[in-house]
């Protein structure tokens, strides 16, 4: 199963710059999105039904703002969307499709800007982190596909040093990311197959990116730990842009496939 996470700064944008043909070029079988930027019902039939995929949204109450979608080849058994805390589901911050065996959500996890506040986003961690200790007491597994806005280790960051002091990572950040692999159990499925350094996922201009410099690692897939054995190709599609972050893409053979 080949899973793309991609933040995109508008849906609609992103498939006008090719987003559907160039996914079904990668094979995609579940494409995670987050930053739909619109209302389901504002979209065009070929972002809403393109070809190969079926596609469900959640939009938060205010127009233009937030946004997730997920896109599967296979039907799901189920789609749920929020998280039952006001943070996640008035922002239309969380998407889930559920298979035979896995559950793949996108996430959109909020940044501190003009509308959210650092203490906004550290209490949207501290709720995602309760979700996710129930997951782990569930009998399936579970793949969160998303935005984090947040880098875990020195390794991925630019720089590092000097941004210790920036939102995205501070060590109130980053101890939560230090939970989500440590006590409740969770694998960074990116690093399963992927030690390279200078992974980053967000530059905050192009001349950033082109240069790969000034990077943060903000999007990832996390996984439950029974699954990380079945990782075995992950990697950041820098060169393909649709917007200030880059695809995440990760392979997972499970045996039933």
């Amino acid at each position: 199963m080949r899973i793309i996470s991609l933040h995109v700064d508008g849906l609609k944008k992103a498939a006008e710059q090719g987003l559907f043909e160039w996914l079904n070029e990668e094979q995609a079988d579940v494409v995670c999105i987050q930053n739909t930027l619109d209302r389901e019902y504002k979209l065009p039939d070929s972002v809403l039904y393109p070809d190969g995929y079926n596609g469900y949204f959640f939009e938060g109450e205010t127009d233009d703002y937030s946004g997730v979608a997920i896109y599967t080849r296979e039907l799901p058994k189920a789609i749920m969307t929020g998280l039952g805390f006001p943070g996640c589901d008035f922002q239309g911050r969380y998407i889930q499709a559920d298979f035979e065996h896995v559950s793949i959500g996108s996430i959109l996890f909020p940044k501190e800007d003009a509308f959210h506040s650092l203490e906004d986003k550290l209490a949207f961690q501290q709720e995602f982190l309760s979700h996710l200790k129930k997951t782990r007491r569930k009998r399936r597994d579970f793949i969160f596909c998303g935005n984090f806005e947040a880098a875990h280790k020195t390794i991925d960051v630019a720089n590092w040093r000097q941004q210790q002091d920036e939102s995205g990572f501070l060590l109130e950040e980053r101890a939560f990311l230090d939970q989500v692999f440590g006590p409740v159990g969770f694998v960074d499925a990116f690093r399963e197959a992927n030690f390279g350094e200078n992974q980053f996922t967000y530059w905050p201009n192009e001349e950033a990116r082109r240069r790969n410099s000034e990077g943060f690692r903000f999007d990832y897939q996390i996984c439950t730990p029974d699954l990380r054995q079945f990782v075995v190709e992950s990697k950041i599609l820098k060169n393909q842009v649709f917007s200030s972050h880059a695809p995440v893409l990760v392979e997972y053979e499970f045996d039933d496939e």
